[in-house]
């Protein structure tokens, strides 16, 4: 059956390369994906990064178009920015739309890659070690490949927590598409893959320079959440970038994409997005959940942006979800429940039947 799929797949790429390949003088991608319904995913979910959102809609169009170069991945982003700003969700949202799964990505955890001897993590065991015949590794090479109609999606998360080894033995999948496995008999094919890598790098010191209780930092921390000028970020960022990483690795990276702190202006869309998680988990139970606007106030007023949405996140755990469990717990026949502000307390009541 392998050998099957691989003379169908060929006979695919044979036919989508011929010249013949169109309808009505339209030439048909082989992806079935449309940018326009997977950035309306990104749009609805990711809160505050036009710039961003911009750049991976013209990155989704260039690789529908399929006029990429074939011997590298379809795109090589790097996601840059504090967290909590949605860069991770970013990655698992296009899967969601591409592949009706959040899970289909192949991600690797770089903060465990980050001894020199975990390569091998990656790579599989040199000749002569144990698993070197097997050549085990880290990567799932179904879900790099994906398949013709469909982009793999990869995932280096928190890039510069992995050791310099680590960093370049991916210097040739940035470059040629292919990771040649330490046994010598076979290579990972990355060359029809969305390749993401995310790093935290130059988040602590725009935190530094940004939050430092002084009156000039005040007015330039105004400016950026007000969105006017991200210029001491971008230098800081670029500084911090060229510090961690060799100028050869960053020159084969196609986009980089820098996240920005979150500022008051996006909370209630935020909370708005983390409400509707909650809500989704609340049906399998059969229930729903309102909020007045004294609640809302409430579990906005004490955000730090230090920590993005992840704060909002966990607000909601520890102020809203202990009343609402106890509430849906004694009157386990209810499917409605308000929540409303007693002192500094969320209130968690069955709704009035009307």
């Amino acid at each position: 059956m392998p050998f099957i799929n691989d003379r169908l797949a060929e006979q695919e790429r044979q036919i989508a390369s011929s010249p013949d390949y169109r309808v009505k003088d339209i030439r048909v991608s082989r992806f079935v994906f449309e940018p326009d319904a997977v950035m309306a995913k990104l749009r609805s979910r990711i809160v505050g990064q036009k710039t961003v959102l911009d750049a991976l809609d013209d990155m989704l169009h260039i690789v529908k178009a399929d006029i990429v170069d074939s011997d590298r991945p379809l795109a090589v982003s790097l996601l840059l920015g504090p967290t909590g700003t949605g860069k991770t969700e970013t990655v698992r949202l296009l899967a969601e739309a591409i592949h009706g799964s959040k899970d289909a990505v192949c991600r690797i955890d770089m903060n465990t890659l980050s001894q020199s001897h975990y390569a091998a993590s990656l790579t599989g065991a040199p000749p002569g070690y144990v698993g070197s015949k097997e050549s085990q590794t880290l990567l799932d090479e179904s879900l790099i490949k994906g398949s013709f109609s469909k982009p793999g999606i990869v995932l280096f998360d928190e890039l510069e927590k992995g050791s310099d080894e680590v960093i370049r033995a991916l210097m040739n999948v940035l470059e040629r598409g292919r990771l040649h496995l330490a046994s010598g008999n076979r290579h990972i094919d990355f060359r029809n893959s969305l390749l993401f890598l995310t790093s935290n790098v130059g988040a602590k010191q725009i935190q530094e320079a940004t939050y430092t209780d002084r009156p000039w930092k005040r007015a330039l921390r105004a400016l950026t959440s007000a969105g006017r000028t991200h210029r001491p970020q971008d230098k800081a960022l670029d500084k911090a970038l060229h510090q961690r990483f060799d100028p050869e690795f960053i020159n084969r990276i196609d986009r980089i994409l820098t996240y920005r702190r979150l500022g008051e202006a996006e909370l209630p869309a935020l909370l708005d997005i983390e409400l509707e998680k909650l809500r989704h988990r609340l049906q399998k139970r059969g229930v729903d959940l309102e909020l007045d606007d004294a609640s809302r106030r409430f579990i906005l007023q004490r955000y730090d942006p230090r920590f993005g949405a992840r704060d909002l996140a966990r607000r909601l755990r520890k102020t809203l979800e202990p009343s609402l469990a106890k509430a849906m717990l004694a009157a386990p026949s209810a499917t409605e429940f308000s929540v409303s502000l007693t002192g500094d307390t969320l209130t968690v009541q069955p709704a009035p039947s009307v």
